[in-house]
């Protein structure tokens, strides 16, 4: 006689066989102080003041010019301020294309700041902050050009103590700038 299958029998060892055991239990309950340790562990407080950041960077540094800038159509020159952590970045834009109204545009020639922190990782410069207003306020989304969040990356050159070259990970021009006035760090509460 050919033997049935019989699906009730299945579904019950199945069932039971899905029910935890009381070694995996056991083994669950003794793991549970480690994991709520190292969820512990894994909490850290925020610093109550700004940290000291690149000592080199202290400073307004200028950009002057580029390279054949004459003969380029749009072209960017920048100021960076470093203040410990922070960076107040101005970004002088020239352009002979007129890209819209001439009341944001001012005849080709317009600023735009950024305002954020920096973290420096060997020879690479980490800056992100917010498009902001020329008094560091946020700027919102009615005004003119750009707004929101900003991200660059540069690979930075010393070649002097006043003289610093920027090259931007996803821009072709370099920038050189020199600095104008050394500062020093003295970290705020934030």
């Amino acid at each position: 006689m050919p033997k049935r299958f019989n699906l009730r029998y299945l579904s019950i060892t199945k069932a039971l066989s899905l029910l935890p055991s009381a070694f995996s239990l056991k083994k669950a309950f003794r793991l549970s102080p480690f994991a709520f340790g190292l969820i512990i562990a894994s909490c850290t407080m925020n610093p109550d003041k700004q940290t000291p950041g690149e000592g080199y960077l202290q400073g307004e540094w200028k950009q002057d010019s580029i390279p054949a800038q004459k003969s380029l159509v749009t072209y960017s020159l920048y100021d960076i301020k470093f203040s410990c952590d922070s960076f107040l970045l101005k970004i002088s834009t020239v352009s002979k294309v007129n890209y819209g109204a001439d009341t944001c545009m001012s005849k080709g020639h317009w600023d735009e700041y950024v305002r954020g922190t920096y973290s420096q990782r060997r020879d690479t410069l980490h800056i992100k902050g917010q498009f902001c207003n020329a008094d560091g306020s946020y700027k919102n989304e009615q005004g003119c050009f750009r707004f929101g969040d900003y991200e660059e990356y540069f690979k930075v050159h010393k070649q002097s103590d006043s003289l610093i070259r920027f090259v931007s990970t996803s821009n072709v021009i370099p920038i050189n700038a020199h600095l104008i006035k050394r500062t020093s760090c003295i970290p705020k509460p934030l």
